[in-house]
């Protein structure tokens, strides 16, 4: 995706923010689709903002990143406990 310094110079916010990148060129979007591929629906969702926010915490929103790892993590762990406990009713 690497569209990096657009408009004269100046970041593109829009396209290729560096919170997003890593020191090497690596864009966060390529990391989340390359893991979630294979993922749908709440797994995607929750794997993918878990990367974003373990890729940019220390660029960007520092703890409250972290704290936001922790929330979407515990609504995985909840929504796959919960999948796992009715696949055990069914059988």
């Amino acid at each position: 995706m690497n569209k990096d310094k657009l408009n004269n110079g100046k970041e593109d916010n829009v396209h290729s923010p560096s919170h997003y990148q890593s020191s090497t060129g690596l864009e966060v979007i390529d990391v989340i689709e390359a893991f979630t591929e294979e993922l749908k629906g709440i797994e995607a969702t929750d794997t993918g903002n878990i990367i974003k926010y373990a890729c940019r915490w220390k660029k960007k929103n520092g703890v409250e990143d972290l704290e936001k790892i922790v929330v979407y993590t515990t609504h995985l762990i909840n929504y796959l406990n919960t999948k796992q406990k009715e696949n055990k009713n069914e059988q």
